[in-house]
């Protein structure tokens, strides 16, 4: 039987009441509390959702696509999640609902009366290898957790994205279930199997996300930590939450705000590509020149572009670049994070990807919008860049940094990898950025 219906929930960040979610006749209503505005921490959840004159409310699709982005992607895990909490429905506040109390960036989702008293303590159920695969299995089924010290203390949290994935707390050594109101600090992705309807063979994306997030920092770009680990038989890679960190005391974790492009954009999640409305290089690059950190931010950003072309990394959609907030109306960008190469299913054999195919998901412009990798030269590069208040010098030293870079980040990558890891992935990696280089190095400039 589905859960009953709330109306409202109250929103909290690191112990401070932010203000109020109310489903009302299916309309969304954000109302930040007065007291939060005048708050020392006080900013608004959103660049989407700022503070109105006389604390005006949000209400309608922009509340909505606000909270729709917290949310995986999958539609399938959506069910899952409604099935295994029983609520009353797929929209967002229904899911978010029952598992609102972990949410990506700093916002806790509680039912009105509730509060977050515990937030200045760690708390925690240490587990065995065996507790950890059991975890990981029931995350693809759905089934719920066990959980030793009461239904309560279930694990609630939301993670977007695409892939099966779930999160724990590392703590005095040892993985943990967080209880109350700790937060987790590591998300666990596993293997994404057989991808699309083309069923691309995607087995290996755990060591496919490891190398590319060691090729991206190898070229001096943030991005978040991550390692690969195996408990019994169930493989995952373990990112370190960059929207986590202890507090100065060390006695409790602080959640940082953050968002996706999406909600920084009033963009709902069925719209992240470019190709289908969502936000594209111009447009994100023009919300950068706000930064507290712009000149660094638009450069990574432009950077991480071409990089991705490099990686043929075909998903780097809206969803999947963040800006962490700071008081006082400022933020900066986060750390890059799911970047996964496609050059490993890029072919002419069954369940690959013809080349002529592989896209990225943010356009790059010249006389018109060029998505496909082998329609890419190196003067849309300078012309896009110029168009998003780049000069051509910057836009030209950016490639060239890349051009000259490659070789070595390419032979230094190579003598690094562990001897356990799958040789002809690496290899369809590494020399597909090398060709990719090369194709790069031979265009003519603009």
């Amino acid at each position: 039987m589905a859960r009953s219906a709330l109306r409202s929930l109250a929103i909290w960040m690191n112990g401070e009441r932010v203000g109020q979610w109310q489903h009302l006749r299916g309309k969304d209503v954000l109302t930040y509390d007065a007291s939060w505005l005048n708050h020392a921490q006080g900013r608004p959840l959103s660049l989407s959702l700022p503070f109105l004159p006389g604390n005006a409310p949000h209400s309608g699709p922009l509340v909505t696509s606000y909270f729709d982005n917290l949310l995986p992607d999958s539609e399938a895990i959506r069910r899952r999640i409604a099935t295994r909490y029983q609520t009353s429905g797929l929209e967002p506040f229904a899911l978010l609902s029952a598992i609102g109390r972990d949410c990506v960036g700093a916002i806790q989702l509680l039912p009105e009366g509730e509060q977050p008293d515990d937030i200045y303590q760690i708390r925690g159920e240490a587990l065995q290898e065996a507790d950890i695969a059991h975890i990981l299995r029931e995350t693809i089924t759905g089934s719920p957790w066990p959980a030793k010290a009461g239904a309560s203390d279930a694990l609630r949290l939301s993670i977007a994205g695409a892939q099966e994935k779930t999160a724990l707390l590392w703590h005095q050594g040892s993985w943990q279930r967080p209880l109350g109101s700790t937060p987790t600090t590591h998300i666990f992705k596993l293997p994404m199997g057989l991808v699309g309807g083309m069923q691309a063979d995607m087995r290996t994306s755990v060591e496919n996300e490891w190398l590319c997030s060691k090729l991206i920092a190898a070229f001096g770009l943030a991005i978040a930590d991550c390692d690969i680990a195996s408990f019994e038989d169930q493989k995952a890679l373990i990112v370190r939450r960059f929207d986590r960190r202890p507090a100065s005391d060390g006695r409790w974790l602080v959640r940082l705000p953050q968002e996706d492009m999406c909600q920084a954009t009033g963009t709902p999640p069925h719209l992240k590509y470019q190709s289908d409305g969502g936000p594209g290089i111009s447009d994100i690059m023009g919300l950068l020149a706000k930064s507290a950190t712009a000149s660094e931010d638009r450069a990574a950003f432009f950077k991480a572009q071409i990089l991705f072309w490099l990686l043929a990394a075909t998903d780097g959609h809206a969803k999947n670049f963040s800006i962490t907030h700071q008081p006082q109306n400022q933020f900066r960008a986060t750390p890059l994070y799911d970047v996964l190469s496609a050059h490993p299913i890029i072919g002419s054999g069954k369940n690959q990807l013809a080349r002529q195919d592989a896209a990225l998901a943010m356009a790059v412009r010249g006389s018109s919008n060029y998505y496909k990798l082998d329609r890419i030269q190196r003067r849309h590069w300078i012309k896009h860049a110029n168009a998003c208040g780049l000069s051509k010098a910057e836009a030209e030293h950016i490639v060239q940094d890349l051009l000259d870079t490659t070789p070595k980040v390419l032979d230094q990558l190579a003598a690094q990898l562990p001897a356990s890891f799958p040789a002809d992935l690496a290899d369809a990696i590494l020399s597909g950025v090398r060709r990719q280089r090369d194709r790069l190095a031979a265009m003519p400039g603009a």
